[in-house]
């Protein structure tokens, strides 16, 4: 089983989220933010998780702050955002500051899933 952090200001999603990546991914949840400052002071007190699942609008600060701050303090972190507001600008924000994918919320949790379900996945022939 893998970790996940989960940085969601939203209560219903961030237990919606952990229950599906519980069932379909095999990732736990091992801690959540609402904010970017609660976010960026749990990476840094805690264990790294194997993935840190991102929203970009947040209660207080953004989950670009995030991704700048984990980058500025060189976590090697995978990111995986989720938002309502995959927009291609933000998309190639996050993308510059160390994403490794972002998924619209509505459109593409689906394929959000999938690439969690396949982000551990050993290589074939490895």
């Amino acid at each position: 089983m893998h970790s996940a952090f989960l940085v969601e200001d939203s209560p219903p999603a961030r237990e919606s989220l952990t229950l599906a990546l519980a069932e379909t991914a095999d990732i736990v949840a091992v801690g959540w933010a609402e904010s970017e400052i609660e976010a960026v002071e749990w990476l840094r007190q805690h264990p790294k998780p194997d993935v840190v699942v991102l929203d970009l609008f947040l209660n207080a600060g953004t989950g670009l702050g995030v991704l700048a701050k984990i980058r500025q303090m060189a976590l090697d972190l995978r990111v995986v955002v989720l938002t309502n507001s995959a927009t291609s600008l933000l998309r190639r924000s996050c993308l510059l500051l160390g994403a490794e994918a972002v998924y619209d919320k509505a459109d593409n949790l689906e394929d959000f899933l999938h690439h969690c379900r396949n982000m551990f996945a050993e290589p074939a022939g490895g």
